[in-house]
């Protein structure tokens, strides 16, 4: 994996799994930006959420990685931002697909659904499969449209 700057944030569903996957890649980033919770105690994702995105939306940061107890939460508040493509994931194959075919550059995570270990497996396969372009490339330009 490649030195990568990854901005990270989770509601408290998703913390525990957050300070893991942080213990796990910390180390193999070029930087890690916590945008938070920083407890398990009840919390509102868009507020953590938000600033994580808008932060790869600029350009600030490769990747993110956004964590709920569903994963759709943070998922479709990441993805009000028109350079942001957040991706649900919850199986390996579908982390890789994300990025092979939607450039997606924020992988969410469901925390009440996926272990620790599949959790970890995703990140990993997110961050090392590259967009193919190609066909795909005409699809995901037509994403990100203002109405």
């Amino acid at each position: 994996m490649e030195s990568l700057s990854v901005a990270i944030a989770c509601d408290h569903a998703g913390f525990e799994m957050k300070e893991e996957v942080k213990k796990a890649f910390e180390s193999r980033f070029f930087e890690l930006k916590d945008f938070g919770t920083f407890s398990s105690e009840s919390v509102d994702y868009p507020d953590m959420i938000h600033p994580m995105a808008s932060a790869v939306n600029e350009g600030r940061y490769d990747f993110g990685i956004a964590i709920c107890g569903t994963g759709n939460g943070v998922s479709m508040t990441a993805n009000k931002y028109i350079n942001v493509r957040a991706a649900l994931c919850w199986k390996d194959e579908i982390a890789k697909l994300a990025r092979q075919h939607n450039d997606a550059n924020i992988i969410s995570l469901p925390a009440r659904f996926v272990s620790q270990a599949e959790a970890e497996q995703m990140i990993e396969t997110f961050f090392t499969t590259d967009f193919e372009g190609g066909r795909h490339l005409a699809r995901v330009s037509k994403i990100s449209q203002l109405l």
